[in-house]
């Protein structure tokens, strides 16, 4: 499949002609790291169903289905609807939609492709039904449990049980499964706690699918787990499928900050020192190019900078000591800090190989909030 409609000026460049800053995929490493979660999640039987917020791409969406992915993981109705509008599904949405116009447009998506909603509360659910009746579909449902983030998700237990009562009880509504977020586990060290802490947050979404057996609703899915944790989640017996997504580039909060193995960073800023001090210098990169807010970027192969601060438009990375530190006009790369605060502040990827862009892949799903 062309990756644009037309002749790309990015395509056939060397690495050191592309102007600065920009967002790179080292083509190799992507690979791998998606070969190696289809494989992990293969050996304990999990399917995989990756969030595209690291991407907000249709074309790569659609390579994570080729590599075997069940379907994709959204977080907002309209990226969704750019998904289905690109052949891209089956879809759910890990978030929750309230309003009437919002449901409509959720119940009319069924025409097209599946698309899966969360529900945490009763009061959805009669609205849900109702704009899935005046579409003449029905909507599939998942229940959303809150297993220790205290974020979104219904209360473990009796709320489940009452809320599953409620979906299966509803026309137009199919219910599907479980759901939940385990976040709150990601930095504990050592790893064993976080094993630890994981498996007592997913113990809640297998408690809640045996009371909902016992009477006599049929659990199909239990989907959970992030990069940050898929290690573990996908692992865990009981767990039917993981949502982990920014695992096919990885960055340096997965890797440094939440112990993640098996997978390489791949995903980089590369940026141009604009200007520089005895005691510090200037790159081209400030927070409107990459984030430091979830984790710092890393500057690779390198051990003379620190991060001072972002500003909009400027990085500044002080000198160590006893280091001559970077030239005006040297070129710096950077390991992205983390990547869903990252990928979205660009227009594309540009996937490199051997030094030179092999694939362009836009982001279209940039600005797609509602």
């Amino acid at each position: 499949m062309p990756m644009t409609d037309s002749p790309n000026p990015f395509m056939g460049q060397r690495k050191e002609e592309l102007e600065t800053p920009v967002l790179l995929v080292n083509l190799d490493t992507f690979e791998a790291n998606m070969a190696e979660l289809v494989q992990f999640c293969q050996t304990y039987k999990t399917d995989w169903r990756p969030h595209s917020k690291s991407h907000k791409s249709p074309e790569i969406a659609r390579l994570q289905l080729e590599a075997g992915a069940i379907g994709i993981t959204c977080a907002k109705l309209s990226e969704a609807e750019l998904m289905v509008a690109h052949g891209i599904g089956p879809i759910l949405i890990a978030n929750q939609i309230v309003t009437p116009s919002k449901l409509n447009r959720l119940a009319a998506l069924q025409r097209h492709q599946e698309v899966i909603a969360a529900v945490d509360d009763p009061g959805v659910v009669s609205m849900l039904g109702q704009a899935a009746r005046d579409q003449g579909v029905e909507v599939p449902i998942f229940i959303e449990l809150d297993i220790g983030m205290d974020r979104g998700g219904a209360q473990p237990g009796q709320p489940v049980l009452e809320l599953a009562q409620a979906i299966t009880a509803t026309s137009g509504l199919a219910f599907r499964g479980l759901m939940g977020w385990e976040g709150h586990v990601l930095a504990l060290h050592p790893f064993e706690e976080k094993e630890r802490a994981c498996h007592q947050a997913l113990d809640h979404l297998l408690e809640s699918r045996n009371l909902l057996r016992k009477h006599g609703i049929e659990v199909g899915t239990i989907s959970a787990g992030g990069t940050g944790c898929f290690e573990i989640t996908a692992a865990y017996p009981g767990i039917t499928e993981t949502q982990a997504g920014g695992g096919i580039f990885m960055d340096a909060m997965y890797s440094r900050k939440f112990q993640v193995k098996n997978l390489q960073c791949g995903l980089t800023i590369l940026a141009t020192v604009t200007s520089r001090t005895h005691s510090h210098v200037i790159v081209d990169a400030g927070f409107k190019t990459m984030s430091a807010y979830h984790h710092s970027p890393v500057p690779i192969d390198r051990d003379d900078l620190d991060l001072r601060y972002l500003s909009a438009e400027h990085g500044i990375f002080d000198i160590r000591k006893g280091h001559a530190g970077p030239q005006i006009g040297e070129r710096i790369e950077f390991l992205v800090g983390y990547g869903d605060s990252t990928t979205f502040l660009h227009d594309r990827f540009l996937g490199i190989r051997e030094g030179q862009v092999e694939k362009v892949w836009e982001i279209l799903g940039r600005g797609k909030l509602i």
